[in-house]
Parts: structure tokens; C-alpha cells; sequence
């Protein structure tokens, strides 16, 4: 006979291995050995017949709960066995929460123990009620939107579509009583990092490990967030490869639409709220990784996430609601689809792997698609030292062509070569009239979509560099930005 995660094994009694006995009455229940060494050898123990006595008792007074308390022999020594039931509600011990899990004991905090104390009572994080939030606090455009999809989808009837938003809401499944749920401030509140810290995602784009060049972070609604992180990735962050077949013009992202799609539903829907951390999106020039906090469901593994599975939503709530829309399926099959959708497009399996506190899905790029964007800067960075050369004097030709040579390391997106079109139009120019000229009512996404990024890439510099935040600055084309047209315009 071995410890296993049923059985554990004490040479003596001490109260303290009361936490042990409270962990299996958490976990599936199991057998505590009192007068068993290490090695599983009956050692006997003293006092035995008066702890018979006395180990009900402890245990019903700290612990609140009922044991077998049973005298057996074994190897002529004496030895207690303690047999402990799996039970339906939380058990407690000294205001501490712990749980056996395999051969460890382990004593619950943060997310895992809500994730503990809301599964015994039978709920999910998403599901619990949120005092203080009112029906008029949601967002009537995240509802008009989710209107919209699910008229789309037709997975909710037209009659709960017309309805009113009260009875859709209520409809949803998104009320407790006369509460709102954690579910309905995630999906259609403007600002539900008020209630849930970490509601929102994180992108970044690396040159290194060490060396972030530029990221952006993205809050809202669930819908919302959804929608500007996939297209943000798509128009900043990844760059298309450009091949062609004639003179027809071929784009090939590193990551399928598809499988990007999926993959940030997945990370926003069925991550776990309880952690207060976003969901962290790295982008490198050869692979692209999302994280996001959760724990795999009672009893799983990687394998039984990787292989057929039934539906398991970490927020079912959320999750009815993205399905209702049309966003996702509720069939356990995102990860396949992910793979089908690499596979389908000629690129590497993605990797999947769980550290304990989330999953990371690692969309690795196909070497084709390396080769076409390596060969792409080759020729960019040629352009680049053919017009510097031509524009400065010899003396200074070795200062200027050291900086401007080095290949593009970050995807010029579709903002910053939209940007880049329009200084070549007119330069320089201000912020005001940058945001003129693109219809853009807020400051900051002008700064995080095109400023910063196209500074970040030495294709646009400032006026008044030494005064960055100047009411009087403007920007214009350095010669990587003027050759980066250059290329465009002969491709």
C-alpha cells in the first residue's frame, strides 16, 4: 500500500493534522493513518484506545463534521485509521480552507478559493449577484450590438429581440432576484473594470524578451474589447506578407483570421475574472502568444482540453450570451478549430500549455511566411540606403545610414501607413490636424494607434523634439518613412 491521493500516512497524532482530514472532506474523501511511518510500516501508537476516543470529538468541535474513527492491527502493532467522506459544502478549519490534491495537501486563497466556494454551492464566478449596479447603468450600444449579432445568428427569438431591455436582459439569464449578475456588468457595461479588476486586455509588440517597443490596452464591454483586439492586432501589430501570382496581389497573415478569431473569444470568454490580471497578448516578429488567467476544469488535464470533449464554460453565463450572438460555438471544440484553422492555412500547430495559473496559446509563424517578410526588409532596408546616400553628404553619410539601414523589426500597420500617405500629402502637421484629416474624435487613440507606433519605428519624427508634449508640435517623414513609401508605391 502507497500514499495516494485517497490515503496519507502520520507515525503520530498531532492537531494539527486535523488541516489533512479537513482536506479530504473538501476534495473526494479519503483514509488517514495514525501509527504509520513514511514507508507505509506499522509503527504503533500510544494511547490508542483513549484517541478513539477523543478524535470524533476534535474533529466534530473544530472541524463540524463526522468521521470513522477505527482501532486496527496490523504487524502486532496497533494503528488508528481515520476515514473521512467527501462533503457537499465547504469545510473549514481554524478560518483556513484546504484541499487534497493528489498526494499534497494544500491550503486554498485568492481566485482558487473562490473558484472552491462557489462550485460547493453549486455557482459560477459570473453568476453571482452585483449590489449596486442598475439596469440603466448598461450601455444601450453593447445591447444594440448584441441585438444586431443575435439578429444575425437567429439563436434568440425575434419576439426577445423586440423586447424590452429589462425582459431581454432577463431573458439572457443575467438577473438574480432583483440583481444584476458579474456576467451582465462583463458584457454590457462601458466600464466593467469598476467591479472587475483586470477586465481588459493588454497587447504588446517585443523586439526581445526585454525590449517592449510599443503596446496598447483595450476596455469596454466584452463585444467591444473583442472587436478592437482582433482589429487592432490585424492593423498594427501583424504584418501581411506580400507574394504574387501574376499580377495578382497575395496577403498572408502569420496567424489565420480564423484561428486569431477564435482564440481571443476563447481568452476573453472563458478566462477567470476572479484574477485580477487582463488578458496579456505578446506579439514578436516570429510568433505571437495570448495568455489569459483560468484553471482547467474539476478533474481535467491538457490532454482531456486537447481532445474531444464535452462543453465546459468557465462562465456559462458569458458564454450563452456569446453564443446567442454568433460568436462561438458551445461544443468544446475551439481548440480544434484553432488547429483546424492553422492546419487548413499551412502553418504550425499552435502549442497549448498550462502553467497552474492560465493558458498560453502560442501561434508560432510558418517559415514561408518568415522568408517573404525577411526578404521584404532586405529590400526595404536597400531602398533605404540608396536615398539616404543620395540625399546627404559624405560626411555624415556613416551617422545617418547606421540608424536608417537596420531592417524594420515592427509591421508597419495599416494605421501608420495611412499616417505615413498623409505627411507625404502635406507635411508637417499637428495633432488637431492629423485628427481632421482621419475623423478621429478622441486624442488618445490618435497617440496609441498612430503617433506612438509610427515614432516607435522611426518613420515619422517630431518638430520640436525637445519639447514632446508642445501645444505647437507637429510630425513629418524621416527617410525610413519616405523609403517605406517608396517600396509600397512599386509593389
Amino acid at each position: 500500500m502507497k500514499e495516494t491521493q485517497h490515503i496519507e500516512w502520520k507515525e503520530a497524532w498531532r492537531e494539527e493534522y486535523l488541516r489533512w482530514v479537513c482536506g479530504f472532506a473538501n476534495a473526494e474523501g479519503g483514509v488517514l493513518h495514525i501509527g504509520r511511518n513514511d514507508k507505509g510500516a506499522v509503527v504503533g501508537v500510544a494511547d490508542a484506545k483513549k484517541l478513539l476516543v477523543d478524535l470524533p470529538n476534535q474533529v466534530r468541535d473544530i472541524l463540524g463534521i463526522l468521521v470513522d474513527v477505527n482501532l486496527r492491527r496490523e504487524a502486532g502493532h496497533e494503528f488508528i485509521e481515520i476515514r473521512v467522506e467527501p462533503y457537499p459544502h465547504p469545510i473549514s478549519h481554524r478560518g483556513h480552507y484546504y484541499r487534497r490534491s493528489g498526494s499534497t495537501l494544500q491550503e486554498l486563497k485568492g481566485a482558487a478559493l473562490d473558484r472552491f466556494l462557489l462550485r460547493k454551492q453549486g455557482r459560477t464566478w459570473d453568476g453571482v449577484p452585483v449590489p449596486g449596479v442598475k439596469l440603466s447603468d448598461l450601455s444601450p450600444a453593447a445591447i444594440r450590438q448584441f441585438r444586431d449579432l443575435a439578429r444575425t445568428s437567429g439563436r434568440l427569438d425575434p419576439a426577445d429581440l423586440r423586447a424590452a431591455k429589462a425582459d431581454l436582459i432577463k431573458k439572457l439569464q443575467l438577473t438574480d432576484g432583483r440583481y444584476l449578475k458579474r456576467a451582465a456588468v462583463l458584457l454590457f457595461h462601458d466600464d466593467p473594470e469598476r467591479f472587475v479588476t483586470g477586465a481588459f486586455v493588454k497587447i504588446g509588440y517585443f523586439r526581445s524578451e526585454s525590449d517592449l517597443a510599443y503596446h496598447d490596452t483595450l476596455h469596454g464591454d466584452l463585444f467591444t474589447q473583442t472587436a478592437k483586439t482582433i482589429d487592432l492586432l490585424r492593423t498594427k501589430y501583424l504584418k501581411a506578407a506580400i507574394t504574387y501570382q501574376g499580377i495578382q496581389r497575395i496577403e498572408r497573415y502569420p496567424v489565420p483570421d480564423a484561428a486569431l478569431r477564435e482564440a481571443v473569444l476563447n481568452a476573453l470568454v472563458h478566462r477567470d475574472y476572479a484574477v485580477g490580471a487582463p488578458v496579456q497578448i505578446r506579439v514578436y516578429d516570429d510568433h505571437l502568444s495570448i495568455w489569459n488567467p483560468g484553471a482547467l476544469p474539476e478533474g481535467w488535464t491538457l490532454k482531456t482540453l486537447l481532445g474531444a470533449h464535452a462543453s465546459t464554460p468557465f462562465n456559462p453565463a458569458v458564454a450563452n450570451v456569446f453564443f446567442r450572438s454568433g460568436e462561438i460555438e458551445t461544443w468544446g471544440r475551439g481548440i480544434q478549430r484553432i488547429f483546424a484553422a492553422c492546419k487548413e492555412a499551412g502553418g504550425p500547430r499552435p502549442k497549448l500549455t498550462f502553467d497552474g495559473t492560465g493558458l498560453t496559446l502560442e501561434f508560432r509563424y510558418a517559415s514561408e511566411y518568415l522568408q517573404a517578410v525577411s526578404s521584404a526588409k532586405a529590400a526595404f532596408a536597400g531602398e533605404v540606403t540608396g536615398q539616404v546616400a543620395g540625399e546627404v553628404t559624405e560626411q555624415v553619410t556613416e551617422s545617418v545610414t547606421a540608424p536608417v539601414t537596420a531592417p524594420v523589426t515592427a509591421p508597419v500597420g495599416d494605421y501608420v501607413g495611412k499616417l505615413l500617405h498623409l505627411l507625404s500629402q502635406r507635411e508637417p502637421l499637428g495633432n488637431e490636424q492629423i485628427r481632421d484629416a482621419f475623423s478621429l474624435k478622441s486624442r488618445r487613440r490618435l497617440r496609441e494607434t498612430y503617433i506612438s507606433p509610427a515614432l516607435a519605428q522611426s518613420l515619422v519624427e517630431m518638430t520640436i523634439p525637445d519639447k514632446p508634449n508642445s501645444r505647437l508640435q507637429k510630425y513629418r517623414l524621416t527617410a525610413k518613412g519616405r523609403a517605406w513609401l517608396a517600396s509600397q508605391s512599386k509593389a
